[in-house]
């Protein structure tokens, strides 16, 4: 059996799609390429709602508003919903509402052109998750202060999700975003995929691999998306408590059944620290490994390197 793959620059990064099988008629080939397309069209369809650096999104036009409940689309209610959810049960290591912070930390350029974005949202008024008021039965967001939401924590997992279910039915394929990724079914071996973790210290090498079936693994690194001071040490994760990067972990990768509560607990994780990140990962039945600053692994019970 092959495995086609196909590759696309989508959300500031390459998303690779490959699925083994499907070769033997036309027919099933069409099909195949049919829920290739409907995959890769799912993460322009996240960014356009979801983004904080395209001012016409969906997510740009609710953090315009204060103080009054704003209907929005299913998909961005959802992603709000859940990243709320995983702030509560994080107390806050979590947050989407760092976005204003992040932005003067100088994340604020659009992949796309590098041009520099400006919300008009300061960061001089202390906020929080808390300051987001959900109305599921009217699927309406209420943002009680001026805030900028920020769901990079959260959007891509969702796409990566999105495009696994046009996938399903397919069985066997894997769906990657920069590292993100997701593994259905079987290799073209007919066994597990095996998927290898970045070594945080040593580019060209790997600091473990593990094995997959019909699961996510997304992994956070202090490597990626640094601030333009590379010597400062500041990197893309924020702890909402202190205003800047955490230096405990420097790598955390997750393994979950889907890729936003990969992705999200992850960076929850990575906040919190090795011991109190790999309890929380822990709590909630997820495979994890992270790598502190004397690059010791701290992994629960069931992580098994292959």
């Amino acid at each position: 059996m092959s495995a086609p793959k196909s590759s696309r620059a989508r959300m500031g990064t390459v998303v690779t799609i490959e699925v083994v099988g499907h070769e033997r008629s036309a027919r099933a080939r069409r099909t195949r390429d049919l829920a290739i397309e409907r995959a890769f069209a799912w993460f322009d369809r996240v960014e356009a709602v979801c983004s904080r650096f395209d001012a016409s999104s969906e997510l740009r036009r609710v953090c315009a508003t204060r103080g009054v409940d704003v209907k929005v689309s299913p998909m961005l209610f959802e992603a709000v919903r859940f990243a709320v959810a995983v702030a509560e049960e994080t107390r806050g290591a979590f947050d989407p509402t760092v976005g204003a912070r992040m932005e003067a930390r100088g994340f604020h350029r659009d992949y796309r052109d590098g041009a520099v974005v400006r919300s008009g949202v300061g960061d001089e008024e202390p906020v929080s998750y808390r300051d987001v008021v959900l109305n599921e039965s009217a699927l309406s967001v209420r943002l009680e202060r001026a805030l900028l939401l920020d769901l990079g924590a959260v959007a891509k997992g969702l796409a990566i999700d999105m495009a696994v279910q046009e996938l399903r039915p397919l069985a066997n394929f894997v769906v990657d975003a920069g590292g993100d990724l997701y593994c259905g079914g079987y290799n073209a071996a007919e066994q597990p995929w095996t998927v290898g973790i970045r070594h945080p210290r040593e580019p060209h090498a790997l600091l473990t691999r593990v094995s997959l079936t019909d699961a996510a693994l997304c992994t956070s690194g202090d490597y990626e998306r640094r601030v333009a001071d590379s010597a400062s040490g500041e990197h893309h994760v924020l702890d909402p408590s202190t205003g800047a990067s955490p230096r405990d972990v420097i790598s955390a990768s997750v393994v979950a059944p889907t890729a936003m509560v990969a992705d999200a607990l992850g960076t929850a994780a990575f906040v919190l620290g090795c011991i109190d990140g790999v309890a929380l990962l822990e709590r909630h039945e997820l495979r994890a490994c992270l790598v502190d600053a004397q690059l010791v692994r701290h992994t629960t019970p069931d992580w098994i390197d292959v």
